[in-house]
């Protein structure tokens, strides 16, 4: 896999020409863009940039993290506060994000995504107001274990971190496991649309969009 050094801000130009020439593939009017990476790769801060790219575009653009949609914590904890295992595949509320973020976006769907639901500080709901995005615009998703969901994407970008700059970066060595885990299990770098090495996040390099 060859990578072509690139500045954030070319990136995002880049992917938001990329999005922007794509159509649904369900058929409905709203384009559903991943943003897969580790918290080392910083995923909400390309999110943000292809964001402000695709809104120069005249694109409507709902960024939503998956950090507002981890379970409570008697869930999250249930084998303990540092289980990799269970920070894989147990803290994120995929099925919340199914139900208030992708069903809306269905063909016939009210567009009404719910930006987050539980906030893990307070361990209680948000209670935030649904947006609503306009017919034509794009869903931007952010977060680790993206991929191997089945979630319906039409544009996939995995942050790749090499494991020696994980392992540097991370704050929780704990989830390192985790991390390798997915690698094996889902390949994210094989199955993503497009790959940007994320080693140091201000200088990336990509693999351009095919």
């Amino acid at each position: 896999m060859r990578f072509e050094p690139i500045t954030r801000e070319r990136l995002a130009d880049a992917l938001a020409a990329h999005v922007d020439g794509e159509r649904p593939g369900d058929g409905g009017p709203w384009l559903k863009v991943g943003i897969d990476g580790p918290p080392a790769a910083r995923p909400d801060e390309p999110a943000r940039l292809l964001a402000e790219a695709l809104r120069l575009r005249g694109r409507a653009v709902a960024v939503i993290g998956t950090g507002g949609f981890l379970r409570p914590a008697s869930l999250r904890y249930e084998y303990g506060k540092e289980d990799p295992d269970a920070y894989y595949s147990g803290w994120f509320d995929t099925g919340a994000l199914w139900r208030e973020v992708f069903a809306p976006l269905e063909p016939g769907g009210t567009g009404l995504v719910l930006p987050d639901l539980w906030d893990p500080v307070t361990d209680r709901a948000t209670r935030s107001p649904r947006t609503r995005l306009a017919p034509g615009g794009v869903l931007v998703l952010h977060g680790p274990f993206l991929l191997g969901h089945w979630f319906p994407f039409d544009v996939t970008v995995h942050l790749r971190v090499s494991p020696a700059a994980l392992a540097r970066r991370t704050d929780q060595p704990w989830t390192l496991p985790a991390f390798e885990r997915y690698e094996n299990e889902v390949t994210p770098a094989e199955a993503a649309d497009v790959v940007v090495r994320a080693d140091d996040p201000l200088h990336p390099a990509w693999t351009g969009t095919g």
